[in-house]
């Protein structure tokens, strides 16, 4: 056996909320490009603070490297699985609830948009909250599973451990 119980329980756990995630971000997406036609409207107004507006990103969080040739795609994918595998390999060493619900969010997120990434050679965004003269960034439900994920993981490591060793999380 490579690893105890509690790791390959706590392996388990995180994989099924990756599949949530993911399932929960790719309905999404379906929805926006299939049944409400979003590449068609451009953009929706939902709320004053909260519109639906297309944005194929061909680059990494934020728009950052954008790759629209097969070969940056390719590497920005294995980047990304790269990412997966080390958050796998640490959520084995630290098999603790919060670290799984953080892989789970950050797994799922990346897989979404792994799969948007080599289906449609850019990542699905739709999100767009705006208000008071502040404009965000347009975003997804995989983004927004990442960032929860990454503050759990910054949560995680301020906070795991006392001057005993013993951890608070």
């Amino acid at each position: 056996m490579i690893f105890g119980d509690a790791p390959r329980r706590q392996l388990g756990q995180a994989l099924g909320l990756a599949s949530l995630v993911m399932a929960a971000d790719q309905a999404s997406k379906f929805w926006v490009l299939r049944i409400f036609d979003l590449p068609g409207r451009v953009s929706v107004e939902i709320l004053p603070f909260f519109n639906l507006t297309m944005v194929w990103n061909a680059g990494i969080s934020y728009g950052l490297f954008k790759q629209y040739d097969p070969a940056g795609q390719w590497l920005i994918a294995a980047f990304m699985l790269g990412i997966v595998g080390l958050i796998l390999f640490w959520l084995i060493q630290q098999p603790t609830r919060l670290m799984t619900i953080m892989a789970g969010l950050v797994i799922g997120g990346a897989l979404g948009n792994l799969y948007d990434r080599l289906t449609y050679g850019a990542v699905v965004d739709f999100i767009h909250l705006h208000a008071a003269g502040y404009d965000w960034y347009v975003f997804n439900l995989a983004d927004a599973a990442i960032v929860i994920g990454g503050g759990l993981m910054i949560l995680e490591s301020l906070f795991s451990a006392q001057g005993d060793g013993k951890r608070t999380l």
